[in-house]
């Protein structure tokens, strides 16, 4: 009863004066009845009732809920003072805003990577299948999702009795359309019962089936998903719809449903096809990644203990050939199990998890200086209120009724907060999720602003408003009204211990902000260190051109030969000044590894099969020997070239001309024994953090396993997009058929740093928000300890100070602050920057002119915003200044 006339409080109200006139007006024909004239009657009968408003306020009260409109009115008055200082407003809910925004896009990024559950049937049931521990470096793993082979694959799908359904998935890159004019497409390769699985329906047509896959199929079906359907064919009718696919003629027979991905978590596919493979899949490509549906009763923990018992006969009928008996026996101690995949999988949570939680925590600080700048404020406002405090005790209210109040003001204040935070998080994911993405990797994350980021930020800004907002009104309403409503309440000057907390939060907020300011300074070094770094070989200049020709249909020992001739086609090209053929592009990540024996040292070298003019086109030299010739063919004995780690590790001080090494057995590598005629400086290999492993160079006239595919390196002045246009010109010119696709090595490198760049943008944009804050902040104490000693200065300037004396005196107050700051900052630095160790290159977490760089700009802030209100004080007119309050 009481929460319904709350809620129509106008229409209850008026129903009551209503009343209540019509109460009057009785007494008043009552009177008058009475022989009184009518304005005496009524006068008499309203002297009778009384004040109209206050028995309606009295009634109201008598059958509502008290507390609630108590709170309601406070929130009222709180919403009329806000209005009334649209300056103060705003910066409170600026600067909360900004930080709860900032942690709520974070939250948001985290949400989706790692909290948020597959948009499929019962994600809970869903387990990911895969070797424990990893593959230790054998075999080939093909990709960041190749967890299992293919025959693995077969295995586990005829003997899977702890799921009720399995599916395997390997994403993939697809060529649409033909020769010169096809374009790439993200591919999904999937399992006829992955679809079925996972409960997923289909949005038009059908999805991939069991009867899709079997044996030898055609291959000649596709699903499409629901974003490429609708980008690329405008969400056409699929009836009859075909597309050239890698060489081939696919039905489109289906359409996923908009919110379905896969279960990569940031990947996407375009295109989904059946595993059909007309021959016997390689034992030794890690390719596949197994999903299963645990069956009612069963657990992960129970299913991984059934997958162990079973492993030793799987991984035994499925080993490869071609290994020495000792890979294969490290093969056969594999041993499958069971992961939680509700979530489903990612290699974003490998990459950034750290990233993640490093961001996370630099906004956290952020949101605390926003916090701090908040508690200054309301810490002046509740002293300029003092004297409306000190009236209203003297009038009878309560200490508790006027808390409160205030606290309700900070709560409103951070209500506020929040939905500008939650409104500027929304974009600011965006704006993340674009920064994670670059040219070569588009990363598709379901951002949404659900119930747990709506949680999130709501629980921020209730901590907010606990702990920043309700002291200062605690501190306000502790004050006596006698003392309060004295001559100015102070006195002619102010005591230092009444602006104690205002100091320490400032001094706070100078530690934090030195903190994330080295930070900041750290990640950007790092990244420019990464991006200037000398790898031992040329890196600008230098475009790859990637080659496939499989449409070719050429027989295998055509391919090397093709290979040679589309290189010989690039030298010609004008402005080309040297171009060479590689298995491997450097500082990719990519590698290949072989192990390796010389004389009766075991090891492992990198290995990559080059054209004699790769040495010339990427600036390495050979130190000693002789670089690769044309004369090293396929019939010509096998040489190499090592680098120098190869030379100390497996040599030593023995001339290595000459020496021999020999190749352990790999299914498509046979074991071959190759002369070393040459040595090159050490140089990276996969990547720029790594260290220089051995590295061995051999012709790649005499590489055993050619595929219909070439890498080229081409050195050349000229524009990258003129050269990539005259080299897809010249080659689909020649050879219709042929596919090319050109790309900047530096682009390349500079996007497998994107980790690095994230950190470094992201990092030095909050970095400046600190700053920013903590200048706020010492400029608001600054200001607010001037206003509240303007007695005290304009008393210090009639009895002779000068205005440089004045800003002497203030500057310095200021920067004992600052100073004090930076002492705690720096000792938080040092604790704090041990967990970004191994994001940092070429650079220790305690670098002295990181830190040193960081306390001069901060000196050099704190000085400025200290400076202004100094000034200002110093300017001071005596009379003004000691005129009564």
């Amino acid at each position: 009863m009481g929460w319904a006339k709350f809620f129509k409080r106008r229409s209850w109200d008026a129903e009551r004066a209503r009343e209540i006139e019509f109460h009057i007006s009785a007494e008043t024909a009552e009177n008058i009845d009475r022989g009184l004239p009518r304005a005496e009657a009524e006068t008499a009968a309203r002297r009778k009732f009384g004040n109209p408003a206050l028995v309606r306020e009295e009634i109201y009260r008598m059958n509502t809920v008290g507390w609630l409109e108590s709170l309601w009115q406070d929130a009222r008055q709180t919403a009329r003072l806000l209005r009334k200082n649209p300056g103060f407003t705003l910066v409170a809910v600026v600067s909360l805003g900004l930080g709860i925004g900032a942690n709520t896009a974070i939250f948001e990024l985290i949400d989706a990577v790692r909290l948020r559950e597959l948009p499929v049937e019962r994600p809970g049931e869903l387990a990911d299948l895969r070797i424990a521990g990893g593959t230790s470096g054998f075999g080939v793993i093909n990709g960041a999702y190749g967890q299992l082979t293919h025959p693995l694959w077969l295995e586990i799908r005829q003997n899977h009795e702890p799921f009720s359904g399995v599916a395997a998935w390997s994403p993939d890159q697809f060529r649409v359309g033909r020769g010169g004019e096809s374009r790439r497409a993200h591919g999904l390769f999937v399992s006829g019962e992955f679809f079925n699985v996972l409960g997923v329906k289909p949005w038009r047509g059908r999805l991939i089936e069991p009867a899709d896959d079997q044996g030898a199929c055609p291959d000649t079906t596709a699903v499409l998903s629901y974003q490429y359907w609708r980008r690329e064919f405008g969400g056409r009718d699929i009836k009859g719809l075909k597309l050239h696919v890698d060489g081939g003629v696919k039905e489109v027979v289906g359409v996923a449903p908009p919110d379905f991905f896969g279960v990569a978590v940031g990947e996407f596919f375009d295109i989904a096809r059946p595993f059909c493979k007309p021959k016997e899949y390689r034992r030794e490509v890690f390719t596949v990644s197994v999903i299963g549906r645990l069956r009612p009763g069963w657990t992960v923990d129970r299913a991984s203990s059934y997958l162990a018992g079973v492993s030793p006969g799987m991984f035994t009928a499925t080993a490869p050939e071609g290994y020495s008996s000792k890979s294969v026996e490290q093969y056969k101690q594999f041993r499958l199990a069971a992961y939680p995949a509700a979530s489903g999988v990612s290699f974003l949570r490998e990459a950034f998890d750290t990233p993640l939680r490093l961001l996370l925590g630099i906004t956290g600080l952020v949101l605390l200086m926003a916090c701090a700048n908040l508690a200054n404020l309301m810490l002046a406002r509740a002293s300029a209120r003092e004297r409306e405090v000190a009236v209203r005790l003297a009038l009878g209210a309560s200490r508790r009724r006027l808390l409160r109040q205030m606290v309700v003001e900070g709560a409103l204040l951070a209500g506020l907060g929040v939905a500008v935070g939650v409104t500027l998080a929304h974009w600011l994911s965006k704006l993340l999720l674009w920064s994670f993405s670059d040219a070569f990797n588009t990363i598709a994350l379901p951002v949404a602003t659900d119930w747990r980021v709506i949680l999130f930020a709501t629980g921020a800004g209730v901590l907010t408003c606990l702990l920043f907002a309700a002291l200062p009104a605690i501190r306000a309403t502790r004050a006596e009204p006698v003392t309060a409503m004295k001559n100015g309440g102070r006195g002619l000057t102010a005591g230092r211990e009444r602006f104690s907390l205002q100091r320490m939060l400032v001094t706070g907020q100078v530690a934090v902000s030195f903190l994330l300011m080295a930070v900041a300074l750290l990640f950007a070094r790092s990244f420019s260190n990464l991006m200037t770094f000398n790898p031992g070989m040329r890196r600008a200049e230098i475009t790859v051109a990637f080659i496939g020709f499989q449409e070719s249909h050429l027989p295998k020992e055509r391919l090397l030969p093709f290979a040679k001739e589309l290189l010989d086609e690039v030298r010609q090209i004008p402005g080309v000044q040297s171009a060479a053929t590689t298995t491997n592009v450097p500082l990719l990540g990519s590698s290949w590894t072989h192990g390796v024996t010389v004389g009766s040292t075991e090891g492992s070298s990198k290995f990559t099969w080059v054209s004699p003019e790769y040495f010339g086109t990427m600036n390495i030299p050979v130190i000693t020997g002789r670089g690769l010739t044309d004369a090293d063919t396929a019939a010509a004995p096998r040489v190499a070239l090592v680098n120098q780690t190869f030379v100390r590790t497996f040599i030593g001080n023995r001339n290595p001309i000459g020496t021999t090494m020999r190749t352990g057995a790999e299914p498509g590598y046979p074991s071959t024994v190759y002369e070393i005629v040459g040595v090159i400086p050490d140089t990276r290999y996969g990547d720029l953090r790594d260290g220089i492993p051995p590295m061995t160079y051999a012709p790649a006239s005499q590489y055993p396993s050619p595929g219909p595919w070439a890498a080229i390196m081409i050195y050349s002045s000229i524009a990258p997009a003129a050269l990539i246009h005259s080299v897809k010109s010249r080659i689909t010119a020649a050879h219709p058929e042929v596919e090319m696709e050109g790309e900047v090595l530096e682009d390349m490198i500079r996007a497998g740093m994107r980790r690095e760049r994230i950190m470094a943008m992201l990092s030095g944009f909050f970095g400046a928000v600190a700053a920013l804050l903590a200048t706020i902040g010492l400029y608001g104490v600054i200001s607010y300890i001037v206003n509240r000693r303007r007695n005290e200065m304009g008393l210090r300037i009639a009895l002779g100070a000068t205005g440089p004396r004045v800003i002497s005196m203030m500057m310095s107050e200021a920067m004992k602050m600052v100073a004090a700051g930076l002492a705690v900052g720096i000792v938080l630095t040092l604790v704090a920057v041990r967990a970004a160790r191994s994001l940092l290159f070429g650079l220790t977490p305690y670098d002295p002119l990181t830190l040193g760089a960081t306390l001069l700009l901060l000196v050099l802030i704190g000085g400025l915003a200290s400076y202004i209100p100094a000034r200002r004080a110093s300017r001071l007119d005596p009379m003004t200044a000691l005129r009564c309050d």
